[in-house]
């Protein structure tokens, strides 16, 4: 085997077995089952593998009509954790949830995306596979980074961009890996124990057991292989003009707050920053329905 290919390899996300990815997917179907039922599912073929789509309709003609909704979730899971948002969004309009390549979720990864003008491409093509040339584009945490990443070099097909407290703006610091580690050692608490600690980490994961399951299985069953991505410049911000929405956990330990509140406007004309209080890191988990309705007040504002 060549170096390069060695090196490919290494950074293409892998499942540890089939029988821990089998169990990873029922977990996912577990908490998929919490949301909107999809009407279908999809496997697009692009350059860089397979991605697998959950597509949700409005039950109302006129809805269906309305520019659709795509979702990027953030690292270590997959498009299961939309759960809180799937019912409302989709009773509005069209919904896509996409599975990332590289992460758990049933995307197969042939070749790394984790490069800023590969992931764009490799975005543009699924989008593009499943025949938009216009589309709400919502990320949160790592995909807030792709959904960031893609309207700085790729916005041709985006009518807007939702960001939910989203990698890209800062350098991801020692607090936020702190912080997914003791959320993590946390899941293994005794039951009684976990509702005190998930308000003392704002960690939806240990009170949702099917959140739990999904994580603590996910853990086990797959391995990421890419870096974290390096947040965009004050000069790569300044080329966006797509309508974009910023919504920002008040004790996030992934960007300051305050400081993005007052940046992200400067840099972006028109772009829209918000704070929600009482939450950290998941702010549409955390206050799903207040995040849900101002998602879709926003989308109407650019329609």
């Amino acid at each position: 085997m060549s170096e390069t290919t060695t090196r490919t390899q290494a950074d293409v996300g892998r499942y540890v077995s089939d029988a821990l990815r089998d169990r990873y997917f029922a977990a996912c179907d577990a908490l998929y089952a919490l949301g909107a039922s999809a009407v279908a599912e999809d496997d697009v073929e692009t350059s860089f593998g397979t991605t697998h789509v959950y597509r949700y309709e409005p039950a109302d003609p006129v809805a269906r009509s309305r520019t659709p909704v795509v979702l990027v979730h953030g690292s270590g899971s997959c498009s299961a954790m939309w759960y809180p948002n799937t019912p409302a969004l989709s009773a509005a309009r069209p919904v896509y949830a996409i599975d990332t390549p590289g992460e758990p979720g049933r995307s197969v990864q042939r070749v790394p995306i984790h490069q800023p003008e590969r992931a764009a491409q490799w975005l543009d093509e699924t989008l593009a596979a499943l025949g938009f040339d216009r589309v709400h584009l919502v990320g949160a945490s790592y995909g807030g980074w792709l959904t960031l990443n893609q309207v700085h070099r790729r916005p041709g097909r985006l009518a807007s961009v939702t960001l939910l407290d989203p990698g890209g703006l800062e350098k991801v610091g020692l607090r936020f890996f702190a912080w997914i580690f003791v959320s993590l050692f946390a899941t293994f608490a005794p039951k009684a124990l976990r509702p005190r600690l998930a308000a003392w980490l704002e960690q939806p994961v240990l009170v949702v057991p099917e959140l739990r399951r999904m994580v603590r299985a996910s853990v086990r069953a797959y391995r990421i292989r890419r870096p974290a991505p390096l947040p965009l410049l004050d000069d790569e911000l300044t080329t966006i003009r797509t309508p974009l929405y910023l919504v920002l956990g008040k004790r996030s330990l992934l960007v300051h707050p305050k400081r993005q509140l007052e940046r992200v406007p400067r840099l972006i004309p028109g772009a829209r920053t918000e704070i929600i209080s009482d939450t950290g890191h998941g702010p549409q988990i955390d206050h799903a329905d207040e995040v849900n309705r101002r998602m879709l007040r926003f989308m109407d504002s650019v329609d």
